[in-house]
């Protein structure tokens, strides 16, 4: 292995696009129903060159307390000028890799972020600001794209990747009809997905989840998700589905009330995810400690960045749970990424890292394609320096539904 050089990183100014992207179908959930994808782009622009972020809040706040105009504003008056100074200050300066051998999964978290000394230095530089992950985690993964890029190194390389191509699951939202409903899934089945996850709420539940069931066959994985739809009271209904021979249901309850995921653990024998409870490390090991899930979903977004998502990745591996990428409807950008993530050796389930047509008749990037022949069901690992995938600017300014703000 060659030494790797040392690069000032320098950030120069900040960049805000905000675009509205076309869902190719509606997609329903519990908290609500989308047919765009409004997405907040950061770009940084650096001495060592450029990188570019997805920040994966929604339209409004419903899954989450964070939201797309939120996040632009906070990033513009508070997490911006943060960065912007600490970088003046020379807090992401220095050489942007670690001399000799690049980190291996072997290494660990530690290596990986020791790695990568200026990504590593946003989340102490936006400490000031509290909570608001989802818009520290675009600015870190903007960042970490325009240091990797620098070092000519793949995301999946500095995450310490195990695998060239990972397994995709595809999720389903809440149909009108059960007939919709199970002609989208025989449509994923045979477009190859190896796993389908439905999304439920009261009164979309046993009756949808029999149904594709029915039409799967016992041996293929189904899971289900309920984004905090239920309540305490539903714990009998939830047992239930222990019917239908689930992968897992995930996160049923509000992300606060781990009580009664842990009695819901205790009830069925399906094992129990958590989504939105799981902020960070501590809120990870509480869980698992606690006995509220034995599987957990990684969202990088929801985490505050990929570099704390490395972290849960670990633990959760030293503990052997179980973990998968979920998804955000992100665009090729925020999925290349995902799926540098999910590379790595604890993502033993597949996650909702959809080829770009599963959301997009066109994506922001070169598209993501399901794999074929031995490679059925799966996407290809980005190699490429950063995330490994290139934006098309044209995009950006053709589905731009606001002017760019540079802050510098």
């Amino acid at each position: 292995m060659t030494e790797q050089t040392s690069t000032a990183l320098g950030l120069e100014a900040i960049e805000l696009h905000r675009i509205e992207v076309p869902l190719v179908r509606p997609f329903e959930t519990s908290f609500g129903r989308e047919t765009v994808r409004e997405a907040l782009l950061v770009r940084v622009r650096t001495a060592a060159g450029d990188g570019w972020a997805e920040c994966v809040a929604g339209r409004e706040p419903f899954y989450s307390s964070e939201y797309v105009d939120g996040a632009a504003a906070v990033i513009e008056r508070y997490l911006a000028p943060a960065l912007l100074a600490a970088s003046a200050g020379g807090a992401l300066g220095g050489h942007s890799g670690s001399a000799g051998h690049p980190p291996t999964a072997e290494g660990g978290a530690d290596a990986a972020i020791a790695s990568v000394p200026a990504a590593a230095a946003v989340g102490p530089a936006l400490a000031v600001v509290a909570g608001h992950r989802m818009a520290k985690a675009a600015l870190e993964a903007a960042v970490l794209d325009a240091e990797l890029r620098a070092q000519g190194r793949s995301m999946a390389q500095a995450f310490g990747a195990v695998r060239d191509w990972v397994d995709c699951g595809v999720s389903v939202g809440i149909a009108p009809t059960l007939e919709e409903l199970l002609d989208e899934v025989a449509g994923y089945v045979e477009q190859g997905y190896r796993r389908i996850k439905l999304k439920i709420k009261p009164g979309w539940d046993l009756l949808p989840v029999g149904a594709v069931r029915e039409l799967l066959g016992p041996a293929a994985l189904l899971q289900v998700d309920a984004n905090t739809a239920y309540r305490q009271r539903d714990i009998p209904l939830l047992a239930e589905l222990d019917r239908f021979g689930l992968l897992l249901v995930e996160q049923p309850f509000a992300e606060e009330d781990l009580a009664s995921h842990v009695q819901l653990a205790a009830a069925c024998d399906t094992p129990v995810c958590l989504d939105e409870s799981i902020l960070d490390r501590t809120t990870a090991l509480d869980a698992i400690e606690r006995g509220a899930t034995s599987i957990v979903n990684i969202k990088p977004g929801r985490m505050g960045g990929y570099l704390e998502s490395l972290r849960v990745h670990e633990a959760c591996l030293a503990l052997e749970v179980p973990v998968w990428c979920g998804g955000m409807l992100e665009t090729g950008l925020g999925r290349a990424a995902n799926v540098a993530l999910a590379a790595l050796p604890g993502f033993l389930l597949p996650g909702d890292t959809s080829a770009s047509d599963r959301y997009y008749a066109e994506d922001l990037t070169e598209p993501f394609v399901l794999g074929t022949g031995e490679h059925r069901g799966q996407l290809a690992v980005p190699q490429g320096p950063g995330t490994g995938v290139e934006v098309r600017e044209e995009l950006v300014r053709a589905w731009a539904s606001a002017s760019p703000v540079l802050l510098r």
